[in-house]
Formats: structure tokens, C-alpha cells, sequence
């Protein structure tokens, strides 16, 4: 008797866990972070059940933190990328219609810095380039977690449409994952459309 009643509690508590998470089916069109954006891919994705903000979502190919595909859509003038830590004592920079593409890198790393507590980041290139049919800036970054020494690198393209952002980051260890990855998540971004 004893058994089955821990089994069933067993299974009650890793299915949200495990139902949390979904499979992503290529070749098919989907929108993303609950907004208009949408990306076909080509390869198999697993999205992850939690979500760095309101509107934004995280898909992987082999486990969060060893790559990640983040998507922002449709972020508001006057709201944060990310959930507010502590929005008394630790603000988050926030969205800004206003904002020209260039300056998309600088609220990333600005966020990373206060969300995430990253003291090591850099951004590397920017460049402008087309995001989703609209006139963005695409650029790649360099950092390294809070309470880590793993060396993360990444590469991101955002726009400004309608005086919300949009935005698609991929991120993975410099070593090993991120070129593993970067043609599969690259592909995504290529795909993304309004």
C-alpha cells in the first residue's frame, strides 16, 4: 500500500516539471514570447517552461546554459527585458520607443549586469542587419555568470518595430557548445518574421 501512494506522489510532483517543458517540431512556423514574432526551424527544440520575463521564452538544444535561444517579443517602451529583481534598490533598465538599434547591446548588457549580477560582459561586434523584415542591429557578446568562471559567448538581433522590441538572443560556453550550436540557432534568427 505504501508503495504505490509514494509512487503516485512521485509522479504528481515531477510531472509539471517535466509537462513544463515542449518539444519544438521543425519545419513548422510558431509564434514566440507570446507575441507576434514567429521562426520556423529546422531542428528540434526543447522550450523551456520558464520564462526570463513576461514576454520572452528560452528554447534548447542540449539543457539550459549549455545553449540558449532567447526570444524577447514585443517588449513595451517603459518595461525590462527581464522580471524586476528589486525594482527599489535594483532597477532594470527598461525599453524605450525612442531607442535607436544601437542602442538594443547596451539595455542587453546593462540588464545582464543588474539581473543576472554579471560584473564580466562585453560586447563585441554590432552591425546593422535585417531582424525579422525590419531594419535592426545585430552584434555578439562576451560574459561570464555571477559566481561562475565558465566563459559564455553570444550573438543576438533585435529590432525596433511599432515602438516595441524584438529581440532573439543565443548564448552557450565558449568552449564546445556555442560553435556546436550557433548554425542551428542562426537559422532560427534567418527565420524570424513579423
Amino acid at each position: 500500500m505504501f508503495v504505490p501512494r509514494f509512487a503516485m506522489f512521485a509522479l504528481l510532483i515531477a510531472a509539471p516539471a517535466f509537462a513544463g517543458n515542449a518539444l519544438i517540431v521543425p519545419g513548422q512556423r510558431i509564434s514566440v514570447a507570446k507575441s507576434a514574432l514567429t521562426v520556423q526551424p529546422d531542428s528540434e527544440w526543447n522550450r523551456l517552461s520558464a520564462r526570463p520575463g513576461r514576454n520572452a521564452e528560452t528554447w534548447t538544444l542540449d539543457g539550459d546554459g549549455l545553449n540558449d535561444l532567447t526570444f524577447y517579443g514585443g517588449i513595451e517602451s517603459g518595461k525590462p527585458l527581464f522580471r524586476e529583481v528589486s525594482k527599489k534598490d535594483r532597477p532594470l533598465p527598461r525599453v524605450a520607443a525612442t531607442m535607436l538599434v544601437t542602442d538594443i547591446p547596451v539595455l542587453l548588457e546593462n540588464s545582464y549586469r543588474i539581473a543576472l549580477g554579471t560584473a564580466t560582459m562585453a560586447i563585441g561586434t554590432v552591425e546593422p542587419a535585417s531582424f525579422a523584415g525590419a531594419r535592426g542591429v545585430r552584434f555578439t557578446y562576451d560574459f561570464v555568470r555571477q559566481n561562475e568562471t565558465l566563459h559564455r559567448r553570444g550573438e543576438a538581433r533585435g529590432a525596433i518595430v511599432g515602438g516595441r522590441l524584438y529581440l532573439v538572443t543565443y548564448e552557450a560556453p565558449a568552449l564546445h557548445y556555442y560553435d556546436r550550436s550557433v548554425a542551428a540557432a542562426r537559422q532560427v534568427a534567418d527565420s524570424a518574421r513579423l
